[in-house]
């Protein structure tokens, strides 16, 4: 069933509030860094402030409209979208797609650690416009830091919520924004209409071969900040339905524009002053507005930046559960607080982004440092994106032109702006550089540790060992270790079983039980469904319970099994089980353990060196994300751990040994 919202205008203002963060603060610095980037205010043109405000809207007009909004947002995934989405469409067209998959996610997932940062810091230093507020932060940037890191550390703490929740608290606020953004803007437009040339393309071109344009194609780093936010629009589709973003983007795109034209007529405007022209790091957002009016942008834009870094939060919850479930990130625990499978939250990944946002604050201390680093990485995912996106048009919709078109179209102009933003790599592009690749890293290890894991693994039929499990299992001259023995297994097949698992039981330490269970858990669409599946092989002590479970409820393989023995004893699929001793009393649902089994490397075997690293770097990766333990409700449950090699055996020994007799 597709993940599908039909509009209403309560998800209109969660779609204002979750989706446009990003996108809809870029006012706040991409026309103040195409400033700084040649000279300030005193060293630009009329000509070339057009013409930047030219490639600001057929940027957003192009990238984010035509590519994503128009075109992108059609290769959803059951209602979800993002580059990991489009990858599980198209990976059946070819193996080598899992390497633009990874290297895009890796990529947007390490821009989404500097976003925050970038538009928390750019808010706070608005208060250097308020006179008052400047005299409070002093010279040094330590009260801007500690307020911003503050906000961050306020944001992170309360995204357990869900994002339904979240989204209906920011959607008026993030609607009063859009307003406000517009509002501004037609103001400055009505005193100067002649930036409205600006939608003349012909503008776009001739600035980047103008004189006045001190930073000639390089100029294309600083205007692709208006941009970023349209890959995480396509990521945050699942949380809002597309309906909802169809509906409201032509209100934000309007408002996006009105506002940079308004920019450009107060900086026209504003270029004979050399007071202004003395300001450092000018901000023409703040700036442009009455000075009465500069506390409400203020406070205002410190909301705004706040929500910005929503977009990117939700849009890496989504992005890692599909990771997940493309065996390219450990299994990480996942809760939903709304009803809606869409809507989720990843503690671990919660966690990481306020570490890593608040570390970026700290290094970098100030927005304009930020945005030196910031929007190279995120260049490379539009790129993958467009990729995957042009495979998906051919060999899927079955059009070639289209798919034609979005490779060259968009992967030339993805192409200049990555080009472009390397120039930012020196001034702090580096940082998110290594943040993509520890990333990629990471997804790499993973997805080839699984291969290697399901290359070796052996699968027995369940049948041809049941007669021994039946033996073993009325077999009174072993102790009876529990009366339900359980292991979680892998899989849906029921006829087919690992064989480290028969092997634990009947070879390793003979584990004698009345009954042996072998328990999956799998995930279904629905919210609150709790149901079972069970193959008994023909007896009353051997079952394979497949348990289905809505994407809400929790978990907890203990409390659901011992309720589907007593289900099966009250059918009579299940002898009693005598319990005599219990501070409950007698009992007809006896002891429980639960084993689990976990891979290990050992040495001298046929694996390579390089892959026998990729295993060891899986584990200690498998380590750090988490135990099946705590996932599964086992951690107050009667355990077994037991490690077994991935690989027995280190290849063949040649002859045989002999023993050597003492002499008299």
């Amino acid at each position: 069933m597709k993940n599908k919202q039909k509009f209403r205008f309560g998800l209109f203002l969660v779609t204002i509030g979750i989706v446009y963060g990003d996108i809809g603060t870029s006012p706040l610095y991409v026309m103040k860094s195409i400033l700084e980037g040649n000279g300030g205010l005193g060293a630009v043109d009329e000509n070339f402030i057009i013409g930047s405000l030219s490639l600001v809207i057929w940027t957003i007009t192009l990238l984010t409209t035509i590519k994503y909004v128009l075109i992108a947002m059609k290769a959803d995934n059951h209602g979800e979208g993002g580059i990991f989405s489009l990858y599980s469409l198209v990976k059946d067209c070819g193996k080598w797609l899992i390497l633009p998959a990874m290297l895009g996610g890796a990529a947007l997932l390490a821009d989404g650690v500097l976003t925050p940062a970038v538009t928390v810091t750019t808010a706070v230093e608005g208060l250097r416009s308020i006179p008052s507020m400047d005299r409070f932060l002093g010279d040094g940037q330590w009260k801007v830091v500690f307020i911003t890191l503050l906000i961050i550390t306020a944001l992170f703490s309360v995204q357990h919520a869900g994002t339904s929740r979240i989204g209906k608290a920011f959607g008026p606020v993030m609607l009063l924004w859009f307003s406000f953004l517009g509002v501004t803007g037609l103001l400055h437009i009505v005193s100067l209409p002649v930036v409205l040339r600006a939608f003349n393309p012909l503008y776009a071109v001739r600035v980047l071969f103008s004189p006045a344009n001190k930073l000639g194609f390089m100029i294309l780093g600083s205007v692709f900040l208006a941009t970023t936010g349209a890959e995480a629009l396509y990521s945050d589709m699942g949380h809002v339905g597309k309906e909802n973003i169809y509906f409201s983007w032509p209100f934000v795109k309007l408002c996006l524009i009105l506002n940079y034209l308004g920019q450009g007529a107060w900086i026209i405007q504003s270029r004979g002053n050399s007071a202004l022209a003395a300001i450092e790091d000018l901000n023409p957002f703040f700036l442009m507005l009455p000075e009465a009016l500069r506390p409400f942008a203020v406070v205002l834009g410190a909301a705004a930046a706040i929500i910005a870094s929503q977009a990117l939060i939700t849009g890496s919850y989504t992005l890692v559960s599909e990771a997940i479930l493309l065996d390219l990130l450990p299994h990480l625990e996942i809760r939903y607080p709304a009803d809606t499978k869409g809507q989720l939250y990843i503690g671990k990944v919660n966690n990481l982004l306020w570490i890593g946002c608040s570390l970026v604050v700290l290094y970098f201390r100030s927005g304009a440092r930020i945005e030196s680093a910031y929007g190279l990485a995120i260049t490379l995912t539009m790129l993958m994106t467009t990729l995957l996106l042009a495979v998906y048009l051919f060999r899927l919709r079955r059009k070639p032109v289209l798919a034609l078109f979005v490779l060259l179209l968009f992967g030339l102009i993805e192409s200049i702006f990555f080009i472009s933003s390397l120039s930012k790599f020196t001034h702090g592009g580096y940082v998110t550089v290594l943040l993509t690749l520890l990333l990629l890293f990471i997804m790499i290890i993973w997805y080839r540790g699984t291969q290697l894991e399901r290359q070796y693994c052996t699968r027995l039929k369940v049948r041809d060992h049941v007669p021994s499990l039946v033996a073993l299992h009325n077999d009174a001259e072993i102790p009876l270790l529990a009366h339900n023995l359980v292991y979680l297994v892998n899989g849906s097949d029921p006829e087919l079983m690992d064989r480290d698992i028969l092997y634990s039981i009947l070879d390793k330490d003979t584990k004698r039980a009345q009954a042996y269970w072998f328990v999956s858990v799998h995930t279904l669409n629905e919210p609150n469904t709790m149901n079972y599946e069970l193959e008994r092989y023909g007896t009353d002590c051997i079952f394979r319970i497949r348990i289905n479970l809505g994407f809400k409820c929790a978990p907890r393989v203990n409390v659901y099994l011992r309720q589907i023995v007593q289900d099966m004893q009250m059918r009579g699929e299940l002898p009693d089980q005598d319990k005599k001793y219990s501070i409950y009393g007698k009992s007809n649902v006896g002891t429980f353990k639960f084993c689990m089994i976990h891979k290990s490397v050992t040495t001298k075997t046929e694996l390579s060196d390089f892959d026998e690293f990729v295993l060891n770097a899986k584990y200690s990766i498998r380590r750090v994300a988490g135990s099946k333990v705590r996932w599964y409700g086992l951690d107050t449950s009667s355990l077994i751990m037991e490690n077994v090699p991935m690989i027995t055996g280190g290849g063949s020994v040649s002859g045989r040994i002999t023993r050597m007799e003492k002499e008299d």
